[in-house]
């Protein structure tokens, strides 16, 4: 007797397979490195990543922008421009870096009132770079017919 399974259920699986194989190419040395250059330079959030729990969420963001940018590298091997398929996940990467500014602000030590702006900034900057870092692998591995 066969089994039955349905689209979603095979879609799903195979975002998983390309998932991992999109994972590979990046190391927690990387990711440890990112997170100090981009978190460690000002006094607020030097003194909030010395958590291991923070900085494990840093990480986490981090795999998610690379994901999305990974996944919406097909538009960029099409022709579209890396800002313009920016666009169309927009909401997803504005959620990324809305949930890590949050982090940091719940966890932060009363002192990021005033410096709420700078951190927003970091935020960003810190989501476009694995982004772009994603779109660009994810691209280079449909150029190779990696995916």
């Amino acid at each position: 007797m066969n089994v039955i399974t349905t689209f979603v259920e095979k879609r799903r699986e195979k975002q998983i397979k390309y998932e991992k194989s999109v994972l590979r190419e990046i190391s927690v040395k990387t990711l440890k490195e990112r997170v100090q250059h981009y978190f460690g330079a000002s006094r607020f959030t030097q003194s909030v990543i010395m958590h291991n729990g923070i900085e494990e969420a840093c990480y986490d963001v981090a795999i998610e922008a690379y994901l999305l940018g990974a996944n919406m590298s097909r538009f960029g091997y099409y022709g579209e421009e890396a800002n313009d398929v920016k666009m169309r996940c927009k909401s997803e990467e504005k959620h990324l870096i809305d949930t890590l500014y949050n982090f940091l602000l719940y966890w932060g030590s009363g002192q990021e009132g005033v410096l709420s702006e700078s951190l927003y900034s970091q935020c960003e900057q810190y989501v476009n770079s694995w982004w772009l870092d994603g779109f660009y692998k994810g691209e280079r591995r449909i150029k190779l017919k990696l995916h």
